[in-house]
């Protein structure tokens, strides 16, 4: 899997997985194909140079190791009614780095379920289990949080990431980054860095 497939399959899953947990997608057959909206949302990032990263709808921002572009998707969900979802992505030498905002209430569903959500999405698009450790709950300015730890296999090589999910009063936000296990270090500081960039208004 190239690191662009991934950072694909990092914005997909973050847009898809929460309203899959939520129940307001079905499940594998529908979220086989991805939305078309975020087909090519990956901008290459050949040297790191940080860059501030706005939501315009939300306010809500993060420094990110490149110029990432938004690519925007309307879900549907079973109630007949769209969720939007906006995500920004790139590549890094290392791997794939991305965040996404929901425009949906971040206690619409708990932050177990989310996690639960991405991993299981993850698998049903990949086909490779995606394992969760190190699960963390905390707080990021008076709003609830977790935290993980990822791993998975593709083609015969293992993945790390990480992945925290912020729940606010309108949005469930998540910063995800994967990559080979041989990486991990610089991604984990990757990760750490746009974690700690991430503001929401």
């Amino acid at each position: 899997m190239t690191d662009r497939s991934r950072t694909h399959r990092l914005l997909l899953l973050s847009a898809s997985a929460a309203l899959v947990a939520a129940g307001l997608l079905p499940a594998a057959p529908v979220l086989a194909a991805p939305p078309a909206a975020f087909v090519g949302a990956v901008t290459a990032a050949p040297a790191v140079e940080w860059v501030k990263t706005t939501d315009p709808p939300s306010g809500i921002t993060a420094e990110l190791p490149g110029k990432a572009k938004v690519r925007k998707a309307s879900v549907p969900t079973a109630g007949g009614e769209s969720v939007e979802a906006r995500g920004y992505g790139l590549d890094t030498p290392e791997g794939a780095v991305g965040f996404t905002v929901h425009d949906m209430p971040g206690d619409q569903l708990s932050l177990d379920e989310a996690l639960q959500g991405f991993t299981t999405v993850y698998e049903q698009l990949g086909g490779e289990p995606l394992t969760s450790t190190d699960v963390k709950k905390t707080t990021v300015d008076g709003r609830q949080a977790i935290d993980a730890r990822l791993s998975t296999e593709e083609d015969g090589k293992h993945l790390v990431g990480w992945v925290r999910v912020i729940g606010d009063d309108d949005h469930l936000v998540q910063v995800l980054t994967m990559g080979p296990e041989a990486d991990g270090k610089s991604l984990k500081e990757t990760h750490d860095r746009v974690v700690d960039s991430l503001h929401i208004p």
